[in-house]
């Protein structure tokens, strides 16, 4: 498939995704040819185009970069190509930021790869993507474009138990991965994608998750919030308020409201939160929207964060997974599944795809 794939880009293509991915991880020429046992020459040659490899270097070549193969194979989406990013601007070697940048776009590339391979093999199916048919510009409209999504998506006022699932019932496939920002997404097509970053609480991840779906809903086409830029800021807070109000509808604050003194409103806000899984910041958010409270018992609000023991005790103790522990949605990993099981796909492919979440132990019957 590999040497398949190669025939099918130009060796300027390739060499070019070589020279970017080495910049990325911030190595010379030479550190690059130590590590893959070949000479320096030879990889400024296959940077050039000038000299061709085979599968089993450009295989050395991505182990040793943290990169699958496809990604050096395969074009970028038309989306982010067309875009002057930063590592347009400047030198990858050069910029944390534009290394940064190239990471999150190859992670968010890739998944959109593999979501679309199994919609080709005919393992998972896209739904329509939930576009809100108003322009967007203001935090009221934002509001009301979460409330359409809610309705749109049959959930009412109800907690969210499945981010991951509602994303995939609205259109957008997630995952979670390791990334330089919060999140990244990207429309191409009929396809929307998304990716969370792996090293955040659960609870900073629904909001990204949520975030970047709003980016969908409201009609962005890509969305990386690494180096937001000033021109940018704006609507990355019209977001964030379309993302507050779907995990956490402002009307359930009125409970919170009806409490009849501040410590009444701390425990019920906190039950709230518990039940909504929200972070303590974005339920304050919320209520000083929707309430009449005074700013100095919302600061002292804001300054009493629960402990975990407060919020456990507010749902009984009940687990409370949701992107605590998966990498990909249920319904994807069902796809990449039957995929192996249909033989479309290796054990070690079905592995890089579940991003971690299974070993290729996993799928041995030993």
């Amino acid at each position: 498939m590999i040497a398949h794939m190669m025939d099918q880009l130009s060796w300027e293509s390739i060499g070019e995704r070589v020279r970017d991915s080495r910049a990325s991880m911030g190595l010379s020429q030479q550190d690059l040819a130590d590590r893959v046992g070949l000479e320096r020459s030879m990889i400024s040659k296959l940077e050039k185009g000038a000299r061709r490899i085979d599968a089993m270097e450009l295989t050395a070549i991505a182990r040793v970069l943290g990169y699958p193969v496809t990604h050096f194979l395969s074009p970028t989406p038309e989306v982010v190509s067309r875009r002057a990013t930063v590592a347009e601007a400047e030198e990858l070697s050069d910029s944390a930021a534009a290394r940064d940048t190239y990471r999150n776009e190859a992670e968010l590339a890739q998944w959109l790869r593999d979501v679309r391979q199994l919609i080709d093999l005919g393992t998972l199916n896209r739904r329509p993507l939930a576009l809100y048919s108003r322009r967007v510009t203001d935090h009221e409209a934002a509001r009301d474009a979460a409330r359409w999504l809610r309705t749109h998506l049959g959930l009412g006022d109800v907690p969210i138990d499945s981010v991951a699932d509602v994303c995939e019932h609205a259109g957008q496939f997630l995952a979670v991965a390791p990334l330089s920002s919060d999140g990244a997404s990207l429309v191409d097509g009929d396809v929307a994608v998304a990716v969370v970053r792996l090293d955040q609480e659960p609870g900073r991840r629904r909001s990204t998750a949520a975030h970047e779906l709003g980016h969908m809903v409201l009609g962005d086409e890509y969305s990386n919030d690494l180096g937001v830029h000033t021109s940018q800021e704006e609507r990355e807070r019209v977001v964030e308020v379309f993302a507050a109000e779907f995990l956490l509808p402002s009307g359930q604050l009125n409970q919170v409201l009806a409490a009849p003194d501040e410590e009444g409103r701390r425990r019920t806000l906190v039950n709230v939160a518990a039940e909504y899984r929200v972070s303590w910041s974005l339920a304050i958010a919320q209520l000083r929207h929707s309430g009449t409270l005074d700013s100095g018992e919302l600061r002292r609000l804001r300054g009493r964060v629960p402990t975990e023991i407060e919020l456990r005790e507010a749902v009984g103790w009940k687990p409370q997974p949701d992107l605590a522990s998966i990498r990909v949605s249920p319904r994807y990993s069902s796809a990449v599944i039957a995929a192996l099981r249909e033989n479309a796909i290796t054990p070690a492919r079905a592995v890089e795809m579940m991003r971690g979440q299974i070993e290729l132990r996993d799928l041995s019957e030993d």
